[in-house]
């Protein structure tokens, strides 16, 4: 229910490329939307062999036009970046007839955004390489995998962030000790115990090493200097509720993540959806957005 659309076209036509966001024309030349195009137009070239160029149904010399649209706040924290370039990559390589692995080109737009190209359960692989070419995702299960498994959004506030995504996490990797203890002792021993959960459809596990590391990784905005505030006073009211309605129920029953902003992803399983939701409207009324 929340998704991008994206749409790409080609013309002899068009004098130059043009991208738009939401209905509103943006920066065609954005350092990483250009990083993508240029691989996507290499691959076509290296597939085409160079020499098949004018029998092509489509010349990689044509400009191009780029339209996406989020149906979800954008740079709102609720991954609109991973979306958005997993789907700006997938429309391009359709354009230009390029097949395979494409999770590489869209980490060059962002880095999330090379887990968006798969459903299901996937894994980001952080790879050794210099040039980052095997930082690669894959899938860990399909998304058959886990079929009671539901996602709620709790959209806490639609405004732009303060601190973009890529210059916090510059900032914390140039200025958080403990984000260096993070990359290197927590979490690939977590990432190793998160799959394991998601292969045994461990909810209780699942759910509780979600909150952890969800925890963790705000710990580690906080320890960030100048410091970085992505939850807000309602994002921690949402916390304590998820705490409260589990400790009610003597078990995990909901779990929540934050990314980097102050909206709350909760997991739970079919059974729960109903009543957590009846929860959130009574803790939360709806004042000002129709009853919505």
């Amino acid at each position: 229910q929340l998704k991008t659309t994206t749409t790409a076209a080609a013309s002899r036509d068009f004098t130059e490329d043009r991208l738009w966001l939401n209905g509103e024309e943006a920066d065609v030349g954005h350092p990483r939307l250009q990083a993508c195009l240029r691989e996507v137009r290499r691959l076509a070239r290296k597939r085409r062999g160079g020499g098949a160029e004018d029998a092509a149904p489509l010349s990689l010399s044509y400009k191009i036009h780029i339209a996406t649209e989020n149906n979800f706040p954008t740079a709102a924290g609720l991954a609109s970046s991973a979306a958005g370039y997993a789907c700006l990559v997938s429309a391009l390589a359709r354009l230009y007839g390029v097949e395979g692995e494409l999770s590489e080109v869209a980490r060059r737009g962002s880095g999330s955004a090379c887990r968006s190209m798969f459903g299901g359960f996937v894994q980001w692989q952080r790879g050794e390489r210099p040039d980052g070419r095997d930082s690669l995702a894959h899938q860990v299960a399909p998304e058959t995998h886990w079929p009671e498994l539901r996602v709620l959004v709790l959209v806490v506030s639609g405004e732009k962030k303060q601190v973009g995504s890529t210059a916090g996490m510059q900032t914390s990797v140039a200025t958080s000790p403990l984000l260096k203890h993070r990359a290197e002792a927590v979490v690939p021993e977590r990432l190793a115990l998160m799959i394991r959960h998601i292969r045994e459809r461990d909810f209780e596990g699942f759910g509780q090493l979600a909150m952890q590391d969800s925890n963790q990784f705000h710990a580690t905005c906080l320890d960030t200097f100048p410091p970085i505030f992505y939850l807000n006073d309602l994002s921690r009211h949402i916390i304590a509720l998820a705490h409260r309605f589990n400790a009610h129920h003597g078990r995990t029953k909901v779990a929540y993540t934050f990314d980097a902003g102050p909206n709350a992803v909760i997991f739970t399983l079919a059974d729960t959806v109903a009543e957590f939701v009846e929860v959130v409207r009574r803790s939360f009324p709806p004042a000002a957005n129709g009853d919505q």
